[in-house]
């Protein structure tokens, strides 16, 4: 997630500034901005560990804080002896039935068929009592409900006793193997939220705030850190519509700010299209005077790290001077 900050009026004090000043055709004034990224964890829990404090730098995949995960733990370890289970079941399949096995069906579907017409039974002497008008409908209807279920347990026993018989499973196999699958997947899933509630940093990065204390609970998706790449460090400055049409995108620029040691280097990767402050009024050539088109550039990493928000600078444009 990224943050941005904005200076709402900075545009038009820095074109009003530049106005006044002595400076050079080519150089504008601009200030820092930062983009920041907003480190935190899709799922909710109490902040258990941070590892990070403000103000320090860090490399890339270093922890930066990790919440509470017993229960997240609890459901990798159901999913993992899910997954044994289905596994160890597609081997049975693929061995192939046993006569003990075999036995035990015959078993089933002797005790289905027991049960099955013992409920037949009681379904034809709550008939005869419905005739009788001794007992209500309702009765009869559960009786008849009971009978048709225990008749479809024999079918699907004796089903199955055939199948068995027959040797040649693939239905079931196939089966087996998509409960595997999805066994697998159910894993997969516990394992993605157990990683979710630690977090480490994207990119080399400066810690610039961290937004709760161990022992806070955190809300799903709410930050916790917020860090800032050099890469998201960049130069925001203005220029006056008379001259844009002589900047382009990936020309170099120099930077300049009070107590710099050398400047710094830097390429414009964005012309705005569109002129900003502009007044409501219909463009005269004095008001065509007045409109500013923002520009942005970047430096490399290194040079990006003495640079820092809201810090004021000076931008020169080598070519406007030739």
């Amino acid at each position: 997630m990224i943050k941005k900050t904005f200076f709402i009026f900075t545009g038009f004090l820095l074109l009003f500034a530049s106005a006044c000043s002595d400076e050079p055709a080519n150089v504008f004034q601009g200030y820092v901005e930062g983009e920041y990224v907003l480190v935190a964890s899709p799922i909710g829990g109490t902040l258990d560990d941070l590892s990070v404090s403000r103000g320090q730098t860090v490399p890339q995949d270093a922890p930066l804080f990790a919440l509470e995960r017993d229960f997240e733990k609890a459901a990798v370890d159901e999913a993992k002896h899910g997954l044994q289970r289905a596994q160890d079941n597609l081997a049975n399949l693929e061995k192939g039935q046993r006569p003990s096995e075999i036995a035990s069906i015959q078993a089933q579907l002797r005790q289905a068929k027991a049960s099955a017409a013992l409920a037949k039974i009681e379904y034809l002497r709550r008939v005869k009592l419905i005739a009788e008008k001794t007992i209500s409908q309702e009765e009869l209807d559960r009786s008849e409900s009971d009978y048709d279920q225990k008749n479809q347990q024999v079918k699907q026993i004796n089903a199955d006793l055939t199948t068995a018989r027959l040797g040649a499973r693939s239905d079931e196999i196939r089966a087996g193997m998509a409960e595997v699958l999805q066994a697998q997947a159910m894993l997969d899933q516990a394992q993605w939220n157990f990683d979710q509630k630690v977090r480490s940093a994207p990119s080399s990065a400066f810690v610039f705030d961290t937004l709760f204390r161990v022992g806070e609970w955190i809300s799903p998706g709410q930050p916790v850190v917020s860090l800032l790449p050099p890469e998201n460090v960049e130069v925001r400055f203005y220029v006056p519509q008379t001259i844009i049409g002589r900047i382009q995108q990936g020309e170099n620029a120099i930077v300049t700010y009070d107590g710099a040691d050398k400047p710094i280097d830097v390429i414009i990767t964005y012309v705005s299209p569109e002129a900003e402050f502009t007044p409501p009024v219909i463009y005269s050539s004095q008001s065509r005077a007045k409109l500013v088109f923002m520009l942005k550039a970047k430096s490399s990493r290194k040079d990006a790290t003495r640079l820092h928000p809201g810090q004021p600078v000076d931008v020169t444009i080598p070519t406007l001077a030739q």
